[in-house]
Order: structure tokens, then sequence, then C-alpha cells
């Protein structure tokens, strides 16, 4: 061997050496799944084994990929030679969002990274309803063709036949959609074929939010079932279990244009008097009661009922009391209304029942649900307040009056009260002269006062505006500004929504209505208000006959 081949390779043997010295020197990383194949729905666990000195790992690259299930970490000491180390194991379950060949992404672990892993998952297996199958899933929905924003009640079955350890059932929300689970999981047994099966069925209330063609994924289930007790107990004889429920597609229809306003698909509409007075009297308030019941709706979809406006009462409202319940898969909603009527006039007293417009999802067509006029027979108050020419009232009761109208007495206060404006006038021409006397004579700020009409401490200001009225955001304002410029008097919005021939200031002056008793959102009324009258109100032609329109849907918490 030549000098230079000799020293060639005893520097090769000293930089083989040096590097073997220096290894120990780095830290060592690797990460592995715990399985290479899952099912779409199963949790894998991604393991990190480092004997570097951190705390914690940053798993955020991996949610494009995958759900984060659950971190664990376990550590280790030990101390060889006089020299100590830590060792550390992470763990964290990961499951995939969706079904093919993915790859889990390296991660950073202190000053190394882990190598990036792959994993396949597989889809679902679709199991059929028979005896045959250890587990299945199934969804059934109320309606194959919808309406946009109907209601539709959606049941998710799983039927297991085998002694189940663990397991997870998922549903995903379909894109454009609304999807809430309703109530809690009900699980009874079945029997399929002679098999008996455990069952556990969740409901969900499904609205669409489009029109068009609707797929419904296939609910998933993932889980683990044992053969007996016996290896159930000892940890053997384990095995996964997944099934999933076929896809379902749903035709989703739009709003038809002869459907009435506000939109209101259900499959039926019910209302009733629960209490309707017959007798009433004079300025006594005389309590109705009213119940709707919506079936196919939840209760931030019911819309409100009212009585038509009228000169001969008042009517005031409660809160409305609702109630939802599930009727073969779907929502019921039950709304009751209590509303005292106070009757200005003895007499009879009617007032048309209150109506509601809504569509028949079942047979496509548009429906009202109407109550009869309830009818009142309105006796005379405790006392009948009757009217001198002056304008003052005097409480005489019926009889009364009768016996004055025969009296002397009241022949002579008669004649009286026919020379009584004449008195009137003469006396204020002398107030209107002795006062014109004293301001030509002291020119004091006390004589003026004579002539000019004191000025109340107390007195109402000038009425807003409505642009000032929606800027200063007093709902009780902005109520008495757009009766004032529609020409109303008083507060009388119910008159008000009669006359206005824009769809969103009618539905703004509901929300005002709502928000004033109670029942709905200020904040929302006030901006719904600002939006719809920022411009004016548009009022209809009077050679245009009014249509009475119905407040719109009050939004809920």
């Amino acid at each position: 061997m030549s000098a230079n081949l000799r020293q060639a390779w005893i520097h090769a043997c000293i930089a083989l050496m040096l590097l073997a010295c220096t290894l120990p020197a780095f830290a060592q990383t690797r990460a592995w799944l715990d399985r290479e194949q899952v099912t779409y729905g199963e949790t894998a666990t991604l393991n990190i084994e480092t004997d570097s000195s951190v705390q914690q790992i940053d798993y955020a690259p991996l949610a494009a990929n995958f759900e984060i299930a659950g971190q664990t970490v376990r550590r280790s000491f030990e101390r060889v030679n006089g020299k100590s180390s830590t060792h550390s194991l992470f763990a964290v379950g990961i499951r995939p969002r969706g079904p093919g060949v993915v790859t889990v992404p390296a991660l950073r672990v202190g000053n190394s990274s882990t190598e990036p892993l792959r994993m396949t998952i597989m889809p679902a297996s679709v199991q059929k309803a028979s005896s045959d199958a250890d587990a299945f899933v199934e969804t059934e929905v109320d309606a194959d063709h919808p309406y946009v924003q109907q209601a539709v009640g959606m049941v998710v079955r799983l039927f297991v036949g085998v002694n189940l350890l663990s397991g997870q059932l998922d549903q995903d929300q379909p894109p454009g959609t609304s999807l809430q689970q309703v109530g809690e999981d009900l699980r009874y047994q079945r029997q399929i074929d002679g098999r008996r099966y455990s069952v556990i069925e969740r409901r969900y209330l499904l609205i669409p939010e489009r029109s068009g063609d609707l797929l419904i994924p296939g609910a998933r289930f993932n889980g683990q079932s044992v053969s007996d007790f016996f290896d159930g107990a000892f940890g053997d004889g384990r095995k996964p279990l997944s099934a999933a429920a076929p896809a379902k597609l749903l035709q989703v229809q739009k709003i038809p244009a002869n459907a009435p306003q506000p939109w209101l698909p259900l499959r039926d509409l019910r209302l009733r008097y629960v209490q309707d007075p017959k007798q009433a009297r004079a300025g006594v308030a005389a309590t109705v009661e009213l119940e709707m019941i919506a079936d196919g709706a939840s209760a931030s979809q019911l819309p409100a009922l009212v009585f038509p406006p009228t000169k001969d009462a008042q009517v005031f409202a409660d809160p409305p009391q609702t109630d939802v319940q599930l009727v073969d898969g779907r929502p019921r909603a039950t709304l009751r209304l209590r509303i005292s009527i106070v009757p200005l006039h003895a007499g009879t007293l009617s007032l048309a029942g209150p109506s509601v417009d809504w569509w028949d999802a079942t047979q496509g067509v548009a429906r009202t649900a109407t109550l009869p006029p309830l009818t009142l027979q309105v006796a005379p108050g405790a006392a009948t307040v009757a009217a001198d020419a002056t304008g003052a009232s005097q409480p005489t009761t019926g009889i009364a009056a009768r016996q004055d109208r025969k009296s002397p007495v009241a022949q002579a206060f008669a004649g009286f009260r026919q020379v009584l404006p004449w008195l009137a006038a003469m006396l204020g021409l002398a107030v209107l002269l002795g006062g014109w006397w004293f301001a030509r004579h002291r020119k004091t700020r006390v004589d003026a006062l004579a002539v000019t009409p004191p000025t109340t401490i107390g007195a109402a200001p000038k009425a807003l505006s409505l642009a000032d009225a929606l800027k200063a955001g007093g709902l009780a304002g902005i109520a008495e500004a757009l009766c004032n410029a529609a020409g109303l008097p008083g507060d009388d919005l119910d008159t008000l929504r009669m006359q206005l021939d824009d769809a969103g200031q009618v539905a703004a002056v509901g929300r005002l209505q709502a928000a004033r008793w109670g029942s709905g959102d200020a904040t929302a009324a006030l901006a719904s208000l600002r939006a719809a009258f920022g411009k004016g109100l548009r009022l209809r032609r009077k050679n245009r006959q009014a249509k009475a329109l119905l407040p719109p849907l009050y939004p809920q918490s």
C-alpha cells in the first residue's frame, strides 16, 4: 500500500470516528401513525417521539386535512454515565376531513422536524338494512321536494347488532342549509329478520337556503365492537365497526310567484279562540286568548296575531307565549296570545278576526287561516259622561238624566245654558279691556301677564320631525313622528301600516311595535327604521283601496 493511500485510509477512519462521536449530540426525533389506513370518520393517532427538550408542538399544519381530536404527552428522565436526558412521547388524535390519500405534513419539533407521512382514508361502507349487517345507518326526511326556507324534519337511525365498546355517529352539514340537532337521542330495541338491534335515533331540523339540487351526505358511524363480555373484559376480540347511510338528494323549489308575503311554507296552520267572551262593559277590559298551531315551523317563523284597528275599542296585546314540539320528525310550533280589548261605547262591538296567509307546502297552493269575527255585547259603564255646551263633562247616570229632563229645575237650567255662551263672551271682553287698560298705564311684567297667557313650566316640547326622531333613536319619539308625518292623530301605528305602500316600511313598523311591547329587539328595530324611513314615508294613493298587510316575522334569540 502506498503512503498516500495509507494516509487517505487513516483520514477516513478518523472522520468516521469523529462522526460517530458527534451523532449522540443531535436530538433524535421520529413520527409514526398507529394506522396508515382508516375509514372516513375514524380517528388515527399520530405519535411523535423526541429527546429534544420541548414543552409542546405546534399542530396548526394539520388543520388543513385533519380535525384535532385530543392531545397527550408522556415524559421520562434518565441518567447514563453521568449525563441526564429527557425523552418525550407526544400523541395526538387526527380525524381526516374526507376520504382519499392525504399527507400528514412535517411538524417542527425544537430544532428538528418530522418526516411527512401518508395516510389512506377509505369511504365508510354503506350497509343496507338487513340482519346480515352488524351495523347500518339510515336517514329519513319528511319532504323530498321542499321549498326554500321550509323546515324539513330529518331522522338518522343507527342500528347495532353486536356488543359495542365505543363509537361515534357524525352527520355533515350540507352546504347552503341550516342544520341543527333537535332534542336528545332516543334509544330503543328493534328486531329485523329475527335479529335484535340496539337503535340510536337522532333528529335534525334542516332548512334549505337556496333552490336547486341539495345532496345530504350520509351519516357515518365508527366504533369498536367485541364478541362477548369476556373478550371485552380482557381486551381481546376487539374489531373496528363502521357504517354509513347512503346520501340523499333533495329537489329544493323556489318561492312561487303567487306566494303570499311574508313567506311562510307549512304543512298545516290552525287558528282558534281559547277564550272569547260574549259580554263586555264600556271602559272595562275584556280578555281574549288566541292560539295558533303551525305544523312544520319553528318559533322564529311564527307571524304575529293582531286584530284589525278599530275606532270603537282599544286593543292591548301581551307578549306571546311559544312552544315547539317534534311530531313525526318535524317541528310543530304553538303560539298563545292574550289580548285585552277595552270597548269605548255601549252597544254591539264587532271585530274582524285575525288572519294569517301561508303556503301549503304539501299541496303547493296559497291558503289563508282566518278566525271568525269577535262580537261583544257592550253594556254601559258605571257612569255615562254627558258634555255640556261649553265642553265641560258632568257625570250623570241615565236615570238621573231622564228625571232632570222632566223636572222644572232641569228646564230652567237648560234655558240658562242657552245664554251661558253670551255671558262667557261678555266676561272675556271685560277681561281683555281690563288687560289693555293695565298694559297702557303700568307697563309692568305682571300687568303684561294679564294679557299674555302664562307659560306652563311642564309644557310639552315641539314634536320632532321624522329625521330628528330617527337620529335621536327613541322608539316612542319615532312612533309619534311617523304618525305625525302621515297625518294621523296620536300613536296609531296600526292605521299607519295600513297606509304604507312599501313592504320594507311595513316590516320596520312591525319591528317597532314588537320592540315597544317587549317581544322584539330594540336595537334591530331602530336599525330597520333608519334604513326604511331614511328617505321619508311612502304612503298609498288615496284612490287606491288600502289592503291589510300582516306584520313580518319577528326575529328570535
